[in-house]
């Protein structure tokens, strides 16, 4: 199990509670583990707002609960779904030592609206963090449902868990396709109209790199309301639920959210969604600001393990206020000003820049990211007048720039001013298990059998990366 002070980076980096990020860590693990099952892995349908966060948006809302579409609903079965599970408890405590304790799961078999049975199971853990001074232990809870439509076949895709002690394989789950999931919160959106359903509907819209043909995406809604025995909403009809979904937006997605957005900013963009899938008119998308000479697009993507440099915390706040079309307060060469972000780009010399409007002139602006002292997302809504290119596909790592190179590889002046490195760049990497530290030329993070800094044998195969030198 990786250890506390991980969890505490993470928390850091993301703005949110430590509690959250142990959570995303748990249900990362109990994925793994329902699709290692033989008996579940091609029957359990992977779903919803975590489905989003784990599969498809990885810079996202944080979720808390899992719920499947079960193609086998004889498995709706409590002796099957407590057999199961103590085994799949087994195996993720002997993969990570992360505790399901077996006498804290439970599962609720009821009868749902349309007669059918379903499920609803809670699934307790202790992860890295130690559990309240009460002695409760944070739950799971597992929605399981036998007799949802599914429109479109399933498909595997991987499981987003960036942290240091992810299986060599990854993580995959069988799960809605793209299409099916923006109907399903569609449909949701139009039956609960809850304030996650709304986020979730303006996101899928807004990401202009996979959105779906809009007669396919009626297709999709038209059978699922169908299948729920509702009418194929338009836009009058959630217009009555509009004061209690404005009254509930902050007690339902504040602790899912470093920041929350204004409920207003999301509701303004249904009559555009609905002008969109009822007769296929496309938003108007502003142009990208041009590329300056030597300049290429920067969406570099994490790997296995969070790695923070000198400003890619301030990134990660400046992508989720882009993502929610929120200003930033922005510090850099000790004065502060209000910004609206667009673009990161590389330049030709490998620094990388951060394109963005000031708010107070309208004056366009690029912040080099190794300069942010600090950033804070603010509560005023911009229109963008650039394509927002700081796409939501998981927390980005920055490389080092020339000048934190030198300081960091240890370059000294030899002879008249010139730059001499004595060594090449060095990884630090530390067991998961015992802690140990090695030292590597190269970012591998595979660690050979090797004693401990007591000389007892460890048998751990993977390090996080904890410095760069």
């Amino acid at each position: 199990m990786i250890e506390k002070r991980e969890i505490l980076a993470m928390a850091a980096t993301m703005g949110l509670r430590p509690d959250v990020i142990e959570k995303d860590y748990a249900l990362g693990w109990l994925l793994a583990g329902i699709y290692n099952h033989p008996a579940i892995k091609r029957t359990w349908v992977f779903k919803g707002g975590t489905c989003l966060k784990k599969c498809f948006f990885e810079t996202y809302r944080f979720s808390e609960d899992l719920d499947f579409t079960l193609t086998d609903d004889s498995q709706i079965n409590e002796a099957f779904l407590r057999d199961t599970f103590e085994t799949i408890c087994e195996w993720i405590y002997e993969q990570t030592g992360l505790e399901i304790p077996k006498s804290n799961l439970s599962f609720d078999i009821y009868t749902n609206p349309r007669g059918k049975i379903s499920c609803q199971g809670k699934v307790a853990y202790r992860g890295p963090i130690a559990p309240p001074r009460s002695g409760g232990f944070p739950t799971i809870k597992l929605d399981l449902t036998g007799d949802e439509k599914l429109v479109l076949a399933p498909g595997s895709q991987p499981v987003y868990h960036p942290y240091s002690d992810e299986p060599d394989e990854g993580i995959h789950a069988l799960c809605y396709v793209y299409e099916e999931v923006f109907g399903e919160k569609f449909r949701a959106l139009a039956e609960r109209t809850r304030p996650r359903d709304l986020y979730d509907v303006v996101n899928l819209f807004r990401n202009t790199t996979v959105k779906p043909s809009p007669s396919v995406l009626l297709d999709v809604l038209s059978q699922k309301c169908e299948f729920k025995g509702i009418s194929v909403p338009v836009l009058t009809d959630l217009e009555s639920h509009k004061e209690s979904l404005e009254g509930s937006w902050a007690s339902m997605l504040g602790h899912q959210l470093p920041n929350l957005p204004p409920v207003e900013s999301y509701w303004s963009e249904l009559p555009a969604i609905f002008d969109w899938i009822e007769g296929g008119l496309e938003p108007v998308i502003p142009t990208a600001y041009p590329l300056n000479p030597g300049e290429t697009i920067f969406r570099e993507r994490p790997g296995r393990v969070l790695t923070v440099r000198q400003g890619s915390q301030h990134i990660e706040v400046i992508r989720f206020a882009a993502a929610n079309r929120l200003c930033v307060e922005l510090d850099y060469d000790s004065k502060t000003r209000i910004i609206e972000p667009y673009s990161l780009r590389k330049t030709q010399d490998g620094n990388i820049i951060l394109h963005a409007t000031r708010s107070e002139d309208d004056q366009h602006r690029s912040y080099r990211v190794d300069r942010i002292h600090g950033a804070r997302v603010t509560n005023r809504v911009y229109t963008p007048r650039f394509e927002i290119e700081l796409a939501a596909v998981g927390p980005v790592v920055l490389p080092p720039t020339k000048a934190s190179v030198r300081r960091t590889l240890g370059v000294t002046r030899s002879g008249r001013g010139a730059f001499s490195t004595s060594l090449g760049q060095k990884y630090i990497f530390q067991c998961a298990y015992c802690q140990k530290k090695f030292t590597r030329s190269t970012n591998n993070p595979i660690l050979q059998k090797h004693n401990n800094n007591n000389r007892v044998p460890c048998s751990g195969r993977r390090g996080f990366l904890i410095e760069i030198r």
